[in-house]
């Protein structure tokens, strides 16, 4: 029997050349690994229903609802900032979309489904690990308070995927406030279709900006939530690791969880993703790709207006702002992190100098933040010479625990446990997931016995240095 969903897929009203009409392929012998009720709460749905025997048909893409055909949506992007005309979702559908009880519309798609017409040489399936990481790291986002698409189930397939060696295949149901990325834009301006290019413009407009007017005000409400997202980023010690134009959402989340990890030590510097060899996404550069990304998005825009040389010289404008949205955003969020409630010059000197003492000794920046507020000791920033002098000033502005304690987290998803927890799913072993998974949705709260293992630093030779895509 088909799952009756209350879905609405306005995307699917769209022009045709949007998107493809394209049913998952089915799979041998799904089982469910993690479902997640809190967020079946939150879109409304029937969490018992969903997790029956017809509940895992839908989520496995072996059955689908025939009022609402599922869809890959077409896409273009700059990758590494080279330009690929044709991208689209190779190895996802959009399964429908669901109105929320507080009318907030979502996207809710299977990652891992099999080929779609844009799928070019790929298989279109996603292999566990991808699943898992992405499962615990988006989870973990949203615990953080940073805005992120989300997984609602996670199951396995009973088919093997073949990458590197032959490994268990998953599917990942991920939900977003939408899946329309700056690529999307793209696609359409540069193959000169006004037609869809405005269809488009309008559907992110009534489903995301509703007060923009003007296309102007789009990009400007656009660039906003980018520069806060970034910051928050940032903030974290995140690292996305491949901020291609494709992989940056027109609603300012945060969206496919390839190569990405965060921090130990602080580094800007820092690159994790293996085919990043220029450092191009690294921590540091990623407000500075953001512009680059944003700039992109701008000039799809452009075709739009009747007057393009006023429109070029208000949107370089928009472009330009990002600086200042992410530099004020940036300093209270830093300033929070020392336990401050506003941003001022002495906050912004302390945390720069902070910083720079974390780089110097290589500390840990997670647990050099969490420390702050218990007094406890940092290694690393114990032996600097400057460290005791740095405390001592920051002190004597009185910082508020209450503050540091709601803005630093106790741990974050450890890049080499989220590999361990990967292996022991390849073995069959799902418990360690479920740990890790129950501690980084709980970040704020102090440790137990049960969540300190996954604050733990790696030792210098556990430390991971690289990360794969899925693909």
């Amino acid at each position: 029997m088909t799952l009756p969903l209350p879905f609405d897929t306005s995307y699917a009203r769209l022009p045709e050349q949007m998107f493809a009409f394209v049913a998952p392929t089915p799979v041998s012998k799904p089982a469910f690994i993690q479902f997640n009720d809190a967020l079946a709460e939150r879109l409304g749905l029937d969490k018992e229903t969903l997790q029956s025997p017809d509940g895992l048909v839908l989520l496995s893409g072996n059955q689908v609802d025939g009022t609402h055909p599922p869809l890959a949506q077409a896409y273009a992007g700059h990758q590494f900032g080279n330009w690929n005309p044709q991208l689209g979702d190779g190895r996802a559908v959009l399964l429908g979309e669901v109105v929320a009880p507080d009318g907030q519309r979502f996207d809710m798609q299977l990652k891992g489904s099999g080929r779609t017409p844009f799928s070019r040489s790929g298989d279109g399936r996603a292999w566990l690990g991808p699943v898992l990481r992405e499962y615990i790291v988006s989870e973990a986002m949203h615990a953080l308070g940073i805005p992120t698409t989300r997984a609602l189930a996670a199951v396995t397939t009973g088919d093997p995927v073949y990458r590197d060696a032959i490994l268990p295949g998953a599917i990942l149901t991920r939900v977003a406030s939408s899946h329309i990325r700056v690529g999307t834009f793209q696609y359409f301006a540069a193959r000169q279709d006004r037609e869809a290019l405005q269809a488009l413009t309008d559907h992110v407009t009534a489903r995301h900006y509703p007060s923009a007017g003007t296309v102007a005000d789009l990009l400007r409400m656009i660039v906003e939530r980018q520069a806060k997202l970034i910051a928050k980023w940032i903030g974290v010690g995140f690292v996305h690791g491949v901020m291609n134009t494709d992989n940056m959402t027109v609603s300012g989340e945060t969206i496919d969880f390839g190569p990405c990890a965060f921090l130990d030590e602080y580094n800007v510097a820092k690159v994790f993703s293996s085919i990043d060899r220029q450092g191009r996404y690294a921590y540091g550069n990623q407000p500075r790709i953001a512009v680059w990304n944003l700039a992109q998005l701008a000039t799809a825009l452009i075709p739009l207006e009747d007057n393009q040389d006023a429109a070029v010289e208000e949107f370089t404008l928009i472009i330009n702002g990002f600086g200042g949205i992410y530099d004020a955003e940036r300093r209270k969020i830093f300033a929070a992190k020392l336990g401050f409630s506003a941003a001022d010059d002495a906050t912004e000197r302390l945390s720069n100098e902070l910083l720079t003492l974390m780089a110097d000794s290589e500390a840990d920046f997670t647990q050099t933040f969490a420390a702050l507020s218990t007094d406890a000791s940092v290694a690393p920033l114990d032996r600097h010479a400057s460290y005791e002098d740095w405390k001592a000033r920051w002190r004597a502005l009185r910082p508020d625990e209450t503050v540091m304690q709601g803005t630093n987290p106790q741990l974050i998803p450890r890049n080499h446990l989220l590999e361990q927890i990967i292996q022991s799913g390849v073995a069959g072993d799902f418990e360690p997931f479920r740990n890790m998974l129950a501690a980084v949705t709980a970040p704020f709260s102090q440790l137990t016995d049960a969540t300190r293992p996954f604050a733990a630093i790696p030792l210098r030779e556990e430390r991971v240095t690289q990360t794969f895509c899925g693909t």
